[in-house]
């Protein structure tokens, strides 16, 4: 009893010390099951992309300007003519009961406190109904698209009936990547928690099996018959906008414009995929040229300091959404957690802002950083 007395006090100085997203990860690994935190912590096999996600921010570097007043700093902004906060949101994430009792009621409070976006993944421990009964906010909604077609459908008209502003489209997994920790602990759904969107479809539940569970459930339920007509398709269905999320090409970037998507979010989902894709940040400049301006383009994948969301803006990023410190926040402290997130990377972007010389967004340049590239003097990448 007094050593888990002990250990329960230490994570309760530790939560109050954080000075910092990244240290909500330590905290979360000692708090979760092995199976729970690896689920949200691993990549997809070697994990390079998941280290890359993160090594490629700390080559760019800043060129700040000096002797302007800073004394007042705006960061608000605009997502698909909603304003919001900060250029700061939150990316779909599944399961979130898993790390803690609350899950996405709690995230979804923590957003609209800070006025920011909630994106709801498809994969929601919390159904679309039960997420908005917590009360106003921006929320978008992750969609899988299923073989079964109906439920598509159903479920776009529930999230537009419960008021979610946009449909963020996931592209990047017509199959689930190989993520070795869920082979290895053979991740299933702990007892109690389920699929809540699609509890009344009999797809709920998720069975055991010799690998993932998770995997197994996607080889058998998300359709690899995917394609850009099926973009056009969903607008057919529901007046919420697209956006597209898992590009990461300049020619998927003009195909995503040519489909009627309203945005584009530069997504390797967290590195779970396709491993060796390069990191998000690096591949965003491309993605961002070629959309020429006619789509927004956000950023997801590695987003863990002010510093980030501000290398992001400069290369052409109209807003960042953060993944990962959710969930470990989430598993530290509930609500709380989440919330001192957005407000950690709220004051760091801000400080940043001030000590790059940029009183509002727009102020951002391409020149206030520069990148390996430009100190290799090379060119982008083909178009």
């Amino acid at each position: 009893q007094s050593g888990e007395g002990f250990v329960a006090a230490s994570q309760a100085i530790m939560a109050e010390t954080v000075t910092n997203v990244s240290e909500y990860q330590a905290i979360a690994k000692q708090k979760l099951p092995k199976m729970a935190y690896d689920y949200y912590a691993s990549g997809a096999e070697d994990e390079w992309t998941l280290k890359e996600n993160r090594e490629a921010f700390s080559r760019i570097l800043f060129r700040p300007r000096i002797l302007i007043d800073v004394s007042t700093i705006d960061m608000t902004t605009s997502v698909l003519g909603m304003k919001i906060s900060m250029p700061i949101m939150i990316s779909p994430t599944a399961f979130q009961k898993m790390a803690h009792p609350e899950g996405e009621y709690a995230t979804a409070r923590a957003a609209s406190a800070a006025g920011t976006v909630m994106t709801l993944s498809s994969w929601a421990t919390s159904s679309v109904e039960e997420v908005a009964s917590t009360g106003p906010g921006i929320r978008f909604f992750q969609l899988y698209v299923y073989k079964d077609r109906k439920v598509v459908e159903q479920l776009v008209r529930r999230a537009e009936k419960a008021g979610f502003k946009a449909i963020a489209l996931t592209v990047d997994t017509p199959r689930l990547g190989r993520r070795e920790a869920d082979i290895k602990n053979r991740f299933v759904l702990p007892p109690g928690l389920t699929l809540k969107n699609f509890e009344g479809l009999n797809l709920g539940t998720m069975d055991q099996a010799n690998d993932s569970g998770l995997a197994s459930y996607v080889a058998g339920q998300i359709d690899r018959t995917l394609s850009w007509k099926d973009v056009k398709w969903l607008q057919s269905i529901t007046t919420m906008p697209i956006l597209v999320k898992g590009v990461i090409t300049a020619e998927d970037a003009r195909l995503a414009v040519h489909s009627g998507a309203a945005g584009i979010i530069v997504s390797n989902h967290g590195a779970r995929q396709l491993d060796y894709v390069p990191a998000t940040i690096s591949a965003l400049e491309e993605v961002v040229t070629a959309a020429q301006g006619r789509i927004p383009v956000y950023l997801d994948g590695g987003v863990r300091r002010g510093t980030d969301v501000f290398k992001a803006l400069a290369l052409g990023a109209s807003g960042v959404f953060i993944g990962r410190p959710v969930v470990f926040a989430l598993a530290a402290e509930g609500e709380a957690g989440v919330r001192n997130v957005l407000r950690m990377m709220r004051e760091e972007f801000e400080l940043t802002m001030a000590l790059g010389g940029c009183t509002k967004l727009s102020d951002i340049t391409r020149n206030h950083i520069f990148t390996e590239g430009d100190r290799l003097g090379r060119p982008l990448p083909r178009m």
